[in-house]
């Protein structure tokens, strides 16, 4: 049997990378390509937990004229569609998935319960953290590095689209930008490198959650991560 390197792994997906080629919306190939992964760690023993954005449908931030508030809750919805989208993806090939929302929607899903979230991950299934933190404000990157600590993870994955790890500079503008293979935390925060937002970053400084950034335009990278291949760029403390 495969040995892989991590037990329990938060895997944040952006929204974006749920739409493929498309930038909008949901790509059902690309969901089915994910899911097929998520699946294969599922054989292996990882206990999965997702957090999903909402990106492709909805990005609070990039709003002018709206409220900030109403604008951040809308984008939660955008999340929960996605974690909706996924989870079907994943029950059509056999893998037993709950979702849970940090804002209460008790007919489409069960509300984010940390102890009972705890045992779906020691019982096998996948569960999916939708709706962010359930506050404006907050990222879903931020988010995923909470739900991290909270369920205690090994590690959290963080699977971009369009780029395979952190670079000193945008590579898709700087030919000669410079990957980095380890970084700690407090150089991500000092060189304000891009990675997610300076909340998430402190709050997995803090609590130590090593942080691995990888692409996921080929999705068996989330698989070959977990079984230890130095893929990305690894962010811990030394």
């Amino acid at each position: 049997m495969t040995k892989a390197k991590y037990k329990r792994v938060v895997l944040k997906l952006s929204g974006e990378a749920l739409s493929g080629k498309k930038g909008f919306g949901i790509d059902e190939n690309t969901i089915t390509k994910i899911s097929n992964e998520i699946k294969r760690l599922n054989e292996i023993g990882v206990e999965v937990a997702i957090v999903v954005g909402g990106g492709n449908l909805w990005r609070g931030r990039s709003s002018k004229g709206m409220d900030r508030t109403t604008s951040d809750y809308m984008g939660m919805l955008g999340t929960v569609i996605n974690a909706l989208a996924l989870q079907d993806a994943l029950e059509t090939i056999g893998v037993i998935t709950r979702v849970q929302t940090a804002i209460e929607m008790r007919q489409i899903a069960e509300p984010y319960i940390r102890r009972r979230a705890i045992r779906h991950l020691e019982k096998g299934r996948v569960v999916i953290f939708a709706a962010g933190s359930g506050n404006p404000y907050f990222t879903t990157d931020t988010a995923a590095a909470l739900r991290a600590a909270e369920v205690e993870a090994d590690v959290m994955l963080l699977a971009k689209k369009g780029v395979d790890g952190v670079y000193d500079s945008d590579p898709h503008e700087n030919i000669s930008a410079k990957k980095f293979e380890h970084l700690r935390y407090i150089d991500v925060l000092n060189l304000g490198l891009g990675v997610m937002d300076s909340t998430a970053t402190s709050l997995c400084m803090d609590n130590k959650i090593p942080l691995i950034v990888f692409g996921i335009d080929s999705p068996d990278n989330i698989l070959n991560v977990v079984l230890g291949e130095k893929i990305g760029t690894e962010i811990k403390e030394d």
